[in-house]
């Protein structure tokens, strides 16, 4: 059970007991500029209305004013950095390693930190050591009770069969909640996805991955994310790299809080 730092934390980002929207922008730790993401201060400003904003470690310093108003989102802070999410490079391994500390998150104004763990590579001590590097997140989060968020990533991402990466996850999730994860972040493998969120005993978010064609497709995988049981999203590129993300950001919020359906959303809010 989280200690009291974490607990109060949590709530604040699954206020009201209603599931959380968060938007992320750390993109550029692994591709480096992307389209919409260009200028990064700019662009959370159309972000602002999610419940929380993860970002890599030295962003918070560049946007601080979207984070020092009474209501503003959350913030998260990545922790690791692995090779598996540099996909244009194509590496076939997920080497681990820290790149800032609890602590160090906390003074950048982490109100919450992320860890990814990635599992089943070519080489088993590299599975170790991100386990251990995981590990060692988690205990620096319980000393300063700050909520960690682990992130279930394996490598290749989701271009995998949809079997392999079903069983991927559904064990990845409960490795990382046992390791100590307080909430998990990974993809929605379909149908199946309600047995991960069953055997796992934390929240799961659903992360939106690569950039959908439509709109409407992104409300929908959101709705069927958390019709499966997910405690909400992790969306990046699908909101930001939209032509309309503050209405889309609105749109979603009703989608995963108050499970409206995505065709009458959409209208509402004129998207395609």
């Amino acid at each position: 059970m989280p200690v009291t730092g974490e607990a109060i934390r949590l709530s604040r980002l699954f206020s009201e007991g209603k599931n959380a929207v968060v938007v992320a922008v750390d993109h550029g730790l692994y591709f480096g500029p992307l389209q919409g993401m260009i200028n990064l201060p700019e662009v959370i400003h159309k972000a602002c209305g999610a419940d929380a904003i993860l970002m890599a470690p030295g962003m918070p310093a560049h946007c601080k004013d979207v984070f020092s108003k009474r209501g503003a989102p959350a913030c998260i802070v990545r922790l690791n950095w692995g090779s598996n999410y540099a996909a244009m490079w194509n590496y076939k391994h997920s080497h681990s390693v820290p790149m800032i500390s609890v602590a160090d998150a906390v003074a950048q104004g982490a109100d919450l930190v992320i860890s990814s763990l990635s599992l089943k590579n070519p080489d088993e001590l590299e599975d170790a050591h991100n386990v251990e590097v995981f590990a060692n997140c988690v205990a620096q989060a319980r000393a300063l009770g700050i909520p960690l968020v682990g992130e279930v990533y394996p490598t290749g991402g989701d271009d995998q069969q949809p079997e392999e990466l079903q069983d991927e996850i559904f064990v990845g999730c409960r490795i990382i909640a046992e390791l100590g994860a307080d909430l998990v972040k990974t993809f929605y493998t379909g149908k199946r996805f309600k047995e991960i969120i069953a055997a796992t005993p934390v929240p799961v978010l659903a992360l939106g991955a690569k950039k959908l064609p439509k709109e409407i497709d992104v409300l929908n995988l959101a709705a069927v994310s958390v019709e499966a049981g997910a405690r909400g999203i992790v969306y990046g590129r699908n909101v930001i790299q939209s032509e309309h993300p503050d209405r889309l950001l609105e749109a979603l919020k009703e989608v995963v809080k108050g499970f409206q359906a995505p065709d009458k959303v959409a209208a509402k809010y004129k998207l395609d």
